[in-house]
């Protein structure tokens, strides 16, 4: 089984198209799963028109008061480096769940065991078919802060299951924050998309930044090429030892493939997908 990331440190620049068309390519010839690790706005499903169905609620620690041991010392408060909790002087403290990260620190630090543990829910699993691949993917409940524990959830799924495979392409967020990392690791290899404008540039940059912090050998995929200074690109690629691995032209017909929720069929990911089966 290899396991290929799809990813890019600016949004917009096409990761869901690439992902989306590449895991259709290689589904063609072997037993693919695309895995949507985007769980702040999850749309794999709708560029393949796959019917996702609920397999599982993600759900995080929160803390809990016992207010009968509580001695309104504010400790909880001041520790609290996310401010979820406020404790006016002398009186009970106000907890405010959706600021809370589950990071434990007012439980450790009460010094009369007054807060224990509780949950909350704050994301969900789900799987579907389509177009020839398996499909997992997560969504972060709305107004919910932590989205990497929910890519957290979506990859302990992921472990079940990839054994059946002989490929799993991972559509990552954008950036190169905590879910991101998440969703990366354990990729065999990442392909950073990117665009031709100072913006693209920059961003990639920091994407590559991550992939050697992490040990993930990486190639570039310029989108829409002809839309920009290709060679913002190629100077970074040069710098970091590599060429542009494929470039996807600005075409009509990818854009009216992608507001159909159809797979973009194109030389250049049929390139992409040749160069991972060897």
């Amino acid at each position: 089984m290899k396991q290929i990331g799809i990813t890019g440190g600016k949004g917009g620049t096409g990761k869901s198209t690439v992902a989306t068309a590449l895991a259709v390519e290689l589904a063609k010839r072997h037993k693919v799963l695309l895995v949507d690790a985007d769980v702040d706005c999850p749309n794999d499903h709708l560029l393949l028109g796959i019917k996702r169905k609920k397999i599982e609620t993600v759900k995080q620690r929160i803390p809990k008061w016992d207010f009968g041991k509580c001695t309104n010392c504010g400790k909880c408060s001041a520790i609290c480096k996310v401010n979820a909790i406020f404790a006016p002087k002398g009186k009970r403290p106000i907890f405010l769940e959706q600021q809370c990260n589950g990071c434990g620190a007012c439980v450790t630090v009460c010094p009369n065991q007054a807060i224990a543990w509780g949950q909350k829910e704050i994301g969900y699993i789900y799987k579907g078919k389509g177009k020839g691949i398996d499909f997992l993917s997560g969504e972060l409940k709305v107004k919910e802060p932590v989205s990497e524990f929910v890519v957290g959830a979506v990859k302990e799924a992921l472990e079940k299951e990839k054994g059946k495979y002989d490929f799993v392409v991972i559509d990552t967020s954008a950036g190169t924050h905590c879910d991101v990392i998440s969703a990366l690791r354990d990729c065999d290899i990442a392909f950073a998309v990117t665009e031709p404008t100072p913006l693209g540039a920059h961003d990639l940059g920091l994407i590559i930044g991550l992939l050697k912090e992490l040990g993930i050998d990486f190639e570039i995929v310029l989108n829409r090429f002809e839309a920009g200074k290709s060679e913002l690109i190629e100077d970074i690629a040069k710098k970091n030892g590599k060429k542009i691995f494929a470039k996807i032209p600005y075409k009509k017909e990818i854009m009216e493939a992608y507001s159909r929720g159809t797979p973009i069929r194109e030389k250049s990911i049929e390139g992409i997908a040749r160069a991972i089966e060897k």
